[in-house]
């Protein structure tokens, strides 16, 4: 029996060699959880995915992380872009018209176990990896010890960090490749009509 839950037809599957550059890219995260009463919370946070782990943090100010329960499980749902895909759009729509309108999307969805850090030496060490990651490919990059380390350790309190010990990941591209070449090349230009880049959203 398949036990996947993230429903993703053979088409549709993203290449495994492709997910953790696709998380990479997008740099967060819908994290969900479920509390004691089995009431679920969802929170959107940036994240950094390290070996067998994705860490994030949450505002202090944000009820979720107190009533996230140690080491219960979790998902991580990680959504790149997305568009509407017209029926019009495709050429075999003048050849037989037996068409429907779709979405394009892509995601990775990873579970596994959910901890909580309220430490400052880890959220800092958290946030200082963060910065680095986003601040690489700048020509005048920022680093968290540009500032004072008083004000550093000021604007940490308001933040909790989180890690997920990944347990399993299910990534889906759904990006048209069910549909013959000219009717990818029919969507690309249709997006691009509607002023959106085709790159990431329709299969090349």
């Amino acid at each position: 029996m398949d036990d996947t839950r993230l429903y993703v037809p053979a088409a549709n599957a993203m290449p495994a060699a492709e997910v953790r550059g696709f998380v990479t890219s997008v740099g967060t995260a819908q994290l969900v959880t479920v509390d004691v009463d089995g009431s679920p919370d969802v929170t959107f946070l940036p994240v950094l995915w390290e070996g067998e782990r994705l860490v994030g943090h949450l505002a202090r100010a944000n009820g979720h992380w107190r009533r996230i329960v140690q080491d219960s499980a979790a998902l991580a749902v990680v959504t790149g872009r997305d568009a509407y895909v017209s029926p019009g759009w495709y050429a075999s729509k003048a050849e037989h018209g037996r068409v429907v309108p779709t979405w394009n999307y892509s995601t990775v969805h990873l579970r596994g176990r959910i901890r909580v850090h309220d430490d400052p030496d880890w959220v800092e060490d958290l946030v200082t990896r963060l910065t680095d990651r986003h601040e690489e490919d700048r020509a005048d990059r920022w680093h968290v010890t540009d500032a004072p380390s008083d004000y550093v350790r000021k604007n940490l309190r308001p933040i909790v960090g989180v890690e997920l010990l990944v347990e399993s990941v299910e990534a889906k591209a759904k990006l048209s490749q069910n549909r013959s070449d000219a009717d990818r090349a029919g969507v690309a230009r249709g997006l691009r009509a509607e002023g959106i880049d085709p790159e990431g959203l329709v299969a090349p």
